[in-house]
């Protein structure tokens, strides 16, 4: 689609030399995924989330995330109607289309959990009523390393229900040196013009799940998840839910390079990035070290013909 390419270079403008992020933010959106952005401090993570969330004709909600933030801070509150007698729903930010969850490991625990349920199922339940989100519906939110002060680390299940986590790494001299003399701030950032629509979005999100895949690839995924399983390296696999978003994910590629059909190479491209946070190594390291297993696990599985 066209508005892919106008997409990718509107983000391009302002996200300086990271040409694969960009490309796996836009896969994330198109495979009706929630994109996790890891991190230090200053090399964009927020640029990329705001960006994308502005050249979208959607809604938008950012939530900073801090250590007294309540799950009613996010998904809303009923409050009383002194002329109607009755209490009525103020919904939070977590109604919209693109919902940044800045800095999301500043916050606790019980407040992270907050999120479940809407990037699951894309609803929450308030006091026994349940409340449809509105679609598209995605998440990104970014985060610190974990190595850094005031950081609560996102459980498991938390982290199971992002499609596919990223790090943006420091640019290169040339991109860096471009960044520093253009000085863009938050002001272009605002002033980047929708280049996609709701409807587009959505018929997109469609046509990535009409993409064609034959059941050879399907093994090939289940071959890949399964040594996961059996590796005396790691504690717990990849789930069930994992297994289906490196499907989705590889679908999503193949419609972003302009194929109805899915290849070996698509798998192989979106799976560091969909499975390496999955994965609860037995040893304590960082996320990195599982990505690099999971480099391994590709090489070492047969590549369907």
């Amino acid at each position: 689609m066209a508005w892919i390419d106008e997409l990718k270079a509107q983000l391009s403008t302002v996200i300086k030399g990271k040409e694969g992020a960009i490309k796996m933010a836009i896969v994330t959106l198109i495979s009706r995924g929630h994109l996790l952005i890891e991190d230090v401090p200053g090399v964009g993570k927020t640029t990329l989330a705001l960006s994308l969330a502005r050249a979208t004709d959607c809604t938008f909600q950012r939530i900073q995330f801090t250590s007294d933030l309540m799950p009613s801070d996010i998904l809303g509150v009923n409050v009383y109607n002194p002329e109607e007698r009755e209490f009525e729903f103020r919904p939070g930010p977590i109604f919209a289309n693109i919902v940044l969850a800045d800095e999301i490991n500043r916050t606790t625990p019980k407040t992270q959990s907050a999120l479940l349920e809407a990037m699951n199922e894309r609803k929450v339940s308030i006091e026994r009523t349940t409340y449809h989100l509105p679609s598209p519906f995605m998440v990104i939110a970014t985060q610190n390393p974990l190595e850094y002060h005031g950081t609560f680390p996102l459980p498991e299940s938390q982290l199971d229900r992002f499609m596919m986590h990223l790090r943006l790494g420091y640019p290169s001299f040339e991109d860096e040196k471009q960044a520093l003399m253009e000085m863009k701030d938050i002001e272009d950032i605002e002033g980047i013009s929708p280049v996609v629509s709701r409807e587009e979005i959505l018929s997109a999100q469609e046509a990535v799940e009409g993409v064609f895949v034959d059941e050879s690839l399907v093994d090939y995924v289940m071959q890949i998840v399964g040594l996961t399983r059996r590796d005396d390296r790691i504690r717990l696999g990849v789930s069930t839910r994992g297994a289906q978003f490196l499907l989705k994910a590889a679908k999503g590629a193949a419609f972003f390079e302009g194929r109805d059909h899915l290849l070996p190479d698509d798998v192989k491209e979106v799976a560091p990035l969909v499975l390496g946070h999955r994965l609860m190594l037995k040893t304590r390291t960082y996320i990195r070290d599982a990505v690099e297993l999971v480099m391994e696990i590709l090489d070492s599985t047969p590549v369907p013909v």
